[in-house]
């Protein structure tokens, strides 16, 4: 019991230590948003891991997290200039990370849209191991709070690899089973769109994994996509009763002021 308590102490401490001057829980956050791939499940190119990547990015400083704490990594990052991601490479993505939590102490989050295997994940040429993925955030951001989202096939084999008591892990598919939305005229894979969709009434991460997992069942039933992804959801004991105290922030009332123009806007990359 002393243990726990030490526990929910420790990650507690960083967010009553956000300056008081912050607009919420996630301002002190470090955040990596990745593209892993830019071909279809046919072999052809798609937009949609890219396109999740940039709305991705938007929506998490919309739900508080500053922007310069947010970096984005595309295979093909010349080709959108607008946001200008970096090169898609574990290592550069690894010290980004440990840079970006060096800065903000907070808690961090990983973002992974991309291809899948039983192996892992599909990073540019290469296989990123869930072990690997452990390891990285491990090293980058410990005795922190941290949410790491997968959304590839096969996803499910990053759950336990990942867990630790102070985070939260969701993934696009159960380890045996894949995910869908990859084609070459799809805007977004399943999973990302139903994460970017049901952000806005969402009231923390809990309940956005919870309504992310719900949304993908209604959309897979909806169009005959089988068998069912089932995506995962494992949230650390440390970190379930914390997760209401980082709320998102809502939208002001019918009537008030209109908040200010986001940094980005969705029209700047297509």
């Amino acid at each position: 019991m002393q243990r726990f308590a030490s526990l929910v102490l420790g990650l507690l401490l960083p967010l009553l230590a956000v300056p008081a001057h912050a607009q919420g829980p996630f301002s002190n956050w470090a955040a990596v948003v990745v593209a892993g791939d830019w071909h279809a499940h046919s072999g052809g190119p798609t937009e949609a891991f890219d396109n999740a990547r940039r709305d991705i990015g938007l929506t998490l400083a919309g739900l508080g997290f500053a922007p310069d704490a947010i970096r984005q990594y595309s295979v093909r990052p010349k080709r959108y200039p607008a946001v200008r991601p970096s090169k898609t490479d574990l290592r550069a993505i690894h010290d980004d990370l440990r840079d970006l939590a060096t800065k903000n102490t907070a808690g961090c989050l990983v973002y992974l849209t991309s291809h899948g295997a039983p192996e892992g994940a599909v990073l540019d040429d290469d296989i990123l191991p869930p072990s690997l993925l452990a390891a990285v955030v491990d090293d980058a951001c410990p005795a922190r709070p941290s949410i790491v989202v997968v959304s590839a096939c096969f996803s499910g084999v990053f759950v336990k690899p990942l867990q630790r008591e102070d985070r939260m892990i969701l993934t696009a598919a159960r380890s045996d089973r894949t995910s869908f939305g990859c084609s070459e005229d799809d805007k977004y894979p399943y999973f990302d769109d139903c994460f970017l969709s049901s952000a806005p009434t969402a009231r923390d991460f809990a309940a956005l994994g919870r309504a992310v997992q719900g949304c993908v069942a209604r959309r897979e039933r909806d169009t005959g996509a089988e068998p069912a992804s089932e995506p995962q959801l494992w949230i650390g004991a440390g970190l379930r009763p914390l997760l209401p105290l980082y709320a998102f922030p809502r939208p002001p009332p019918r009537g008030s002021a209109k908040p200010a123009a986001a940094t980005l806007s969705r029209g700047a990359e297509r």
